[in-house]
């Protein structure tokens, strides 16, 4: 495979990532708002995954103040799912 294929193939699977992100924060923050789920297990989860696609994409475009707030967002859910799995008997 030649390198300019590879880059293109690297560069199009980043952005997917990105705007993958981008659809599980949406739609963990529209699911929370109109009341479908609650700020559970499934809403930290479609935040960790959320994080995880835009700090790729993030890293891609060397977007420095994007990766920190993601990572920021991605510590948070993480933390939360660890307390409430704590807390539960």
């Amino acid at each position: 495979m030649h390198l300019s294929h590879i880059s293109k193939y690297y560069s199009v699977t980043m952005q997917t990532l990105g705007w993958l992100g981008t659809l599980a924060y949406l739609l963990g923050y529209f699911l929370l708002s109109i009341h479908k789920i609650s700020a559970g297990k499934l809403y930290h989860i479609l935040n960790i995954a959320g994080a995880i696609g835009l700090i790729c994409n993030a890293l891609y475009l060397t977007d420095y103040p994007n990766i920190v707030v993601n990572v920021a967002w991605l510590a948070i859910a993480v933390f939360a799912i660890y307390r409430n799995t704590r807390r539960t008997p």
